[in-house]
């Protein structure tokens, strides 16, 4: 899940158009019991129509920013699966092929990054890189990745004026009273009404389920029987409910940093456990910074650092850092280290050397580039994808009491991320489409043994949404990455971790239990 703006040798490849005839899997999906008949019989149609289609693959174009021998293409699916003759949208789809022998091939790995809102466009930049943690993978598989309905080249949505929504600096996230509320309820509202302005005709197809079933017309597409998929993040949700809309169609999948599947939690409830998870991995931040006082001097105890954020924290509201960077802005930068392990030394240099005496870094690293209109357009896009997918997936609470009181009592010990995250999703409580109700996650017919991998100590997707899943699907395996709380265990080097994730996706090989591995090396200063 996101948050505040944040997302080998190469192989031979085929030429031409993947040609397959009826690819379709030979199992009946279980749609018709999880979103309606009609959605289930446009599917099949979509993928049925997809398999004679295939995918006519060409060089990337040149505006992407995507090397060769990758290669591009497109898959059309229905805006809406009720009406698959209905109006259609094009998914932006790549690949590279595999890097081991013909007789190696096991077919096509589909990914997902996450989000709502990611692109999978990078994913076969893997293998031109030579990313050593894939490159066993790589040699039987083609990597195939692809930007969800809504996302960058397919039929992107838009929800605001790009340069308008990157603008510093923005408001605080914590009120300071009944008039900041009052505020933060009108941008909300606000930002729902321009999604419906800009982008009305897509908001009530902008679903999880819907995502899901374009997953298994690009699968058709590809030629493939039966999907191989990898999931990270929200991409986790995606190939929940595709296992259970889809269960005869997979083949192995592998999902990594688990969103809570129970209709429950999805989204409202989430968010909330994300404000706690966040905070907890930002206190084991702070107790790394201090055991490193001496490359930091941010302070020797964890109370210190956090007096020292809330120095910072006022400076920036007083007067913006620079003129750009005010409280928003330094959230939106300081939460990569509660993210992602790999961020804790930049981050805390960067502040190291503002305590010093140059804001220079932290100005440069916190602000917006408002000349960077691209980048400036996929952050919006991005944050317009979030907010339709989670407002459409779901039915949220429209009373602001009942907003206002949760927020209250969890920021009272969760100050992190609670207020900053609660005015992301706020426009959700007056969103102008038609919200649903979740797709009760479960294990079909026909699904095979599913890979989980979860660090123990996730900010973004915490634990117990690994577990929660783990039981919903019957026969998967739970790996546990102890004492860790990375966001995206499988891109890690942990030989624990990746050599279980090779031998199922290359033998289909599963632990007879689940398993709890030691933690990747800590960062260092």
């Amino acid at each position: 899940m996101r948050r505040t703006a944040v997302l080998g040798s190469a192989g031979t490849l085929m030429a031409g158009t993947l040609i397959a005839g009826a690819i379709a899997a030979p199992v009946a999906s279980a749609d018709s019991r999880h979103g309606g008949t009609s959605e289930a019989r446009g599917a099949r149609i979509a993928a049925e129509r997809a398999a004679k289609e295939g995918i006519d693959w060409a060089d990337c174009p040149a505006g992407w920013g995507i090397p060769k021998p990758i290669q591009c293409g497109w898959v059309t699916v229905p805006l809406d699966y009720a009406r698959p003759g209905g109006k259609q949208i094009k998914l932006a789809v790549d690949r590279i092929g595999s890097t081991g022998t013909p007789a190696e091939r096991q077919g096509a790995l589909l990914y997902n990054p996450g989000g709502p809102g990611g692109s999978g466009l990078r994913f076969p930049t893997r293998v031109t890189n030579r990313n050593p943690v894939w490159a066993n993978t790589a040699k039987v598989y083609d990597f195939v990745g692809f930007d969800p309905r809504g996302v960058g080249r397919s039929a992107p949505i838009s929800c605001a004026d790009p340069q308008e929504f990157v603008k510093a600096p923005k408001a605080d996230p914590v009120p300071d009273g009944e008039a900041d509320k009052r505020a933060q309820r009108k941008l909300a509202a606000e930002y729902a009404e321009g999604c419906a302005e800009r982008s009305g005709r897509m908001l009530p197809h902008m679903t999880t389920p819907n995502t899901a079933r374009d997953l298994d017309v690009i699968r058709a597409a590809l030629g493939e029987r039966k999907l191989n998929f990898l999931g990270v993040s929200y991409g986790t949700y995606i190939g929940a409910v595709y296992a259970t809309l889809f269960p005869g169609h997979v083949r192995r999948m592998v999902v990594d940093s688990v969103v809570n599947p129970s209709r429950e939690k999805i989204w409202y409830e989430a968010n909330l456990d994300q404000d706690v998870a966040f905070q907890t991995r930002w206190n084991d931040w702070k107790a790394w910074v201090a055991r490193n006082d001496a490359a930091f001097a941010l302070g020797d105890t964890p109370e210190k650092v956090e007096r020292q954020w809330q120095r910072l924290r006022a400076a920036a509201k007083k007067a913006p850092l620079g003129g750009v960077v005010g409280p928003a802005e330094l959230i939106g930068f300081f939460q990569s280290a509660p993210y992602y392990d790999s961020s804790w030394a930049p981050v805390a240099r960067i502040w190291g050397a503002y305590a010093a005496g140059d804001p220079q870094p932290l100005i440069d690293a916190a602000a917006p580039d408002l000349s960077d209109t691209a980048g400036n357009a996929a952050s919006e896009n991005g944050n317009a994808v979030y907010t339709a997918v989670e407002c459409a997936d779901a039915k949220w609470p429209t009373s602001w009491k009942k907003w206002d009181r949760d927020n209250t009592r969890l920021h009272r010990n969760h100050p992190f991320m609670t207020w900053a995250n609660a005015w992301l999703n706020l426009p959700c409580a007056t969103w102008p489409a038609q919200q649903r109700t979740p797709v009760d996650v479960t294990s079909g017919k026909g699904l095979p043994g599913v890979l989980i991998v979860q660090s123990a100590r996730d900010a973004a997707t915490p634990y117990e949404g690994a577990v929660e899943l783990h039981q919903r699907l019957k026969g998967s395996r739970l790996i546990t990455e102890k004492d860790a709380g990375s966001h995206g265990v499988t891109g890690l080097v942990n030989p624990c971790v990746n050599q279980r994730v090779d031998a199922y996706l290359i033998g289909g090989t599963l632990d007879g239990r689940d398993v709890t591995c030691e933690p990747h090396a800590t960062p260092k200063p």
